[in-house]
């Protein structure tokens, strides 16, 4: 018999649920540990599997029958929305508890066979013409779906959500009626914002398409990972979906964005009510994240990832997804910087950096022959610039890389090798970057043995090396003897070079009179040397001018020899001392008339003045030779 007297309402006692009814309670209902005292009539008419159970058991006059429903999705709460329905108290149905309360219809088959309207269409009908039309209703239903997983899915209620979801992220948001930001700064993706179709004036702020990942973030992971596979089967941009991903990542893996120099801003949110954080498995998150990523490439997208790299030797996950991001990287190294490759070692490793990691990287990247394909520039800060080839650098970015961590003193000189020997030969035009990374690391290791250093060396070649480095190698103290001898036999072989080319060229201008054009092979080697030969030609003027000088000096010197002889046979012969004119002339040299030549009173002098006269002009002599000998 249904119960007599009015219905006020229900009650809680400790973990008693009791009914406000004039007639005693006959049927119990546990649910995880609560006794809900209710009365069978109510129930058993809207409920079929209540009824069903009663039915099976034996009759029991004057007793309660009582009945436990073991896994209820929803628990105590949304079994007291249905027995409240079942009494007929109006319920609240809420995007919060509509799927933890359909599935309790479901479970109880409250079906309309069992009274017309029942909870179970109402449900559905609240679902399918409320939840899945509204932006912020679809989140908060499928972050209630988490408490009854197996149920929702059964009912086809997460992916519905998932679907709705995709669909309001591909289509202009002033379609459906609704601005996307009207809980918060009247925001929106698409033109004047409509409510109920009535413009309501408010404008757009921005164009940015970022409007929807700060809300799907409070998603877990299994449903954020589903979300952005519906999203990318309805056609969603790469871009986008990487950006949400991106998002997603910064928020639950600490560190991640201080890595990446994301600076913090006001975040972008559709929905500005209440949304619980969820609790992740940063281990799970991050290979979830690492299936996730699209094969794109691009400047910020490849920092990115180089921080998600970081993370996993953090969280030592499993080497499949540390493997999976380093090939990632190695499909895009040529949009890296130098700062993001700077990975420490997070191991028991001695070394500061990890370059075993930047090495596999370094073969991914030579090794991959399909690469990724590009985001586009504006949303990844793609390089287009057709300046240097990936090859070339990558080479650059490298040999920094190698300069940068030369200086750990506990850095194998096999290491350097291999690192540098990662890459292709015809990677470097020039090897000064090489060179100076060498040389940084044998300034940072001088115990090294003469064996390692020429190993070292070996990986520079020398004929690459620019006519600044040839002249600063010539001139290392640090490099092995014999690197250094094959060092100034390259530059001479340079400079030769460089000079029968530019003698050549000029030749050819002075012979004929139109426009010259260098040959073909000279015109390479001046671009491949970036301007050197300039260079070379100044430096052959002054070479030059340097033999000029010496033979100028060899002249000098010559003739000084030749005085000093004639100076010996003076000395010896007395009688030829008798005038100092007369030694002049013998030496070639001529002297200015004096005064006192026009008087012949003192035109002849005695020998012994004469050779004092001798004596005197000697050392002068010998003191101007010797001073422009000097300034030569």
């Amino acid at each position: 018999m249904a119960p007599a007297g009015k219905v006020y309402g229900f009650h809680r006692e400790g973990n008693d649920w009791f009914c406000s009814a004039a007639l005693p309670s006959d049927i119990t209902i546990i649910v995880e540990s609560i006794n809900f005292h209710l009365h069978k009539f109510p129930l058993v008419s809207k409920c079929g599997k209540i009824a069903d159970k009663c039915e099976e058991s034996p009759s029991s006059e004057g007793r309660t029958f009582t009945l436990e429903l073991d896994d209820f999705p929803g628990g105590p709460d949304s079994f007291l929305v249905a027995a409240k329905f079942c009494y007929g108290v109006r319920v609240e149905l809420t995007p919060r508890n509509i799927v933890t309360v359909y599935c309790a219809a479901d479970f109880l088959e409250m079906t309309d066979e069992y009274g017309e309207g029942n909870l179970l269409s109402k449900s559905e009908s609240y679902f399918h013409k409320n939840v899945l039309r509204n932006w912020k209703d679809c989140i908060l239903a499928l972050q209630s779906s988490e408490a009854v997983t197996s149920y929702a899915e059964k009912l086809q209620i997460v992916s519905k959500c998932l679907n709705a979801l995709s669909m309001m992220v591909c289509t202009d948001p002033s379609l459906f009626g609704w601005p996307m930001m009207m809980y918060g700064s009247l925001q929106s993706p698409g033109g004047s914002i409509l409510w109920n179709g009535i413009n309501t004036g408010a404008r757009i702020r921005s164009s940015e398409s970022d409007w929807w990942f700060e809300d799907i973030s409070y998603l877990s992971v299994g449903v954020f990972e589903r979300l952005i596979r519906t999203m990318e089967s309805r056609g969603v941009r790469s871009e986008n979906l990487a950006g949400a991903i991106m998002h997603y990542a910064r928020k639950y893996l600490p560190g991640l964005g201080r890595w990446q120099g994301v600076q913090s801003g006001k975040t972008r949110t559709v929905a500005s009510f209440s949304l619980t954080p969820v609790i992740v498995d940063q281990r799970v998150l991050l290979e979830s994240i690492v299936n996730l990523l699209p094969d794109k490439k691009g400047r910020s997208f490849c920092r990115f990832l180089l921080g998600l790299l970081r993370v996993t030797f953090i969280l030592d996950v499993n080497s499949t997804c540390r493997d999976a991001l380093e090939r990632r990287i190695g499909m895009q190294l040529e949009l890296a910087t130098l700062d993001s490759l700077l990975i420490p070692t997070y191991s028991d490793s001695d070394t500061l950096y990890d370059s075993d990691c930047i090495e596999r990287i370094v073969h991914y990247f030579v090794s991959l022959e399909s690469k990724a394909s590009p985001f586009s520039p504006a949303s990844f800060e793609l390089e287009t610039s057709p300046s240097a080839g990936p090859l070339t650098k990558v080479a650059k970015l490298i040999d920094a890389y190698i300069a940068e961590v030369a200086s750990d003193v506990n850095l194998k000189p096999r290491k350097i090798c291999s690192l540098a020997e990662a890459l292709p030969d015809t990677s470097r035009v020039l090897h000064d970057g090489l060179y100076r990374a060498v040389d940084i690391y044998l300034k940072a290791h001088p115990w090294l043995s003469d064996k390692d250093k020429e190993e070292l060396c070996n990986v520079i070649d020398y004929q690459r090396l620019s006519i600044d480095a040839c002249a600063h190698a010539s001139q290392n103290e640090r490099l092995p003897l014999r690197v250094v001898l094959q060092v100034l036999f390259f530059e001479q072989m340079q400079l030769r070079t460089a000079l029968a080319g530019c003698l050549n060229v000029l030749d050819t201008e002075s012979a004929a009179a139109g426009p010259v054009y260098a040959p073909s092979n000279m015109a390479g080697q001046i671009v491949q040397r970036d301007g050197w030969v300039a260079v070379v030609r100044e430096n052959q003027v002054l070479k030059v001018d340097m033999e000029k000088m010496r033979s100028r000096v060899g002249e000098l010197e010559e003739e000084f020899s030749k005085i000093k002889q004639e100076m010996r046979k003076v000395a010896k012969s007395h009688s030829s001392l008798s005038s100092p004119r007369l030694v002049a002339r013998k030496i070639g040299c001529k002297l200015l008339p004096r005064p006192s030549d026009a008087q012949p009173d003192h035109a002849e002098s005695s020998g012994p003045t004469a050779r004092k006269s001798v004596e005197q002009a000697q050392p002068s002599r010998h003191f101007r030779h010797r001073k422009s000998s000097s300034l030569v």
